[in-house]
């Protein structure tokens, strides 16, 4: 009876042990990973997260797929859409091109998080369209990154006291600045996996998804 007692006690925490040990890795967990603050040696975090931190970590995310994805592509694959692939049956007509794509998800950043702070945004952001003459390569990387270090800075400023004043966005609508901070991220992941298709449509792997 008491070896029958261990061995009841024993079995959850055998198949405990093997289900962690089975989990498999996915960027899903990578990015759950990364959204954790890191902890010392001692298990305690090293830095109390705050609002402002947690939300950072959040564009730094995205900010690294972005970015990632724009480096990939070559510089003379900028310009495409699939549009110009003229798949059967497919409806791409006047979709962005991929650089249309960075430079619309740089003007946008600019416009959501500006209210955060009432600092002006850049005279060039064109409806969210970015500027219509910028076609090189390093000058789009130079403005999205420009747009996400902008966006870093305006959720420094985040607290308890501020985050859900209300305010106006760029388009007089009232909101708060935490859905401004996050909507920001939030519109990024959405054309980010519509770059992700761009790329494999050109036989490129997005640098995310790499080694999995």
């Amino acid at each position: 009876m008491k070896n029958l007692k261990t061995l009841l006690f024993l079995t959850p925490l055998v198949f405990t042990t093997l289900a962690y040990g089975q989990s498999p890795k996915s960027s899903a967990t990578a990015a759950a990973t990364a959204a954790v603050p890191q902890s010392s040696a001692s298990g305690t975090p090293s830095t109390p997260p705050t609002i402002a931190s947690a939300i950072d970590r959040e564009i730094s995310i995205i900010e690294k797929e972005v970015v990632e994805a724009a480096e990939a592509m070559p510089e003379d694959k900028f310009d495409f859409s699939p549009e110009k692939l003229n798949i059967s049956g497919s409806d791409y007509k006047g979709v962005r091109s991929f650089a249309q794509q960075l430079k619309h998800v740089a003007a946008s950043n600019y416009l959501i998080w500006s209210p955060i702070t009432g600092e002006k945004v850049p005279n060039d952001v064109n409806d969210a369209k970015g500027p219509d003459t910028m076609t090189a390569k390093a000058d789009i990387l130079k403005y999205l990154k420009g747009s996400f270090a902008f966006g870093h800075k305006a959720v420094a400023t985040l607290n308890a006291s501020n985050l859900v004043q209300p305010i106006s966005s760029s388009s007089g609508r009232p909101t708060t600045r935490l859905f401004l901070a996050t909507f920001a991220a939030d519109h990024a992941f959405d054309h980010y996996g519509q770059m992700v298709e761009y790329l494999r449509m050109n036989g490129i792997v997005p640098p995310a998804s790499r080694g999995q």
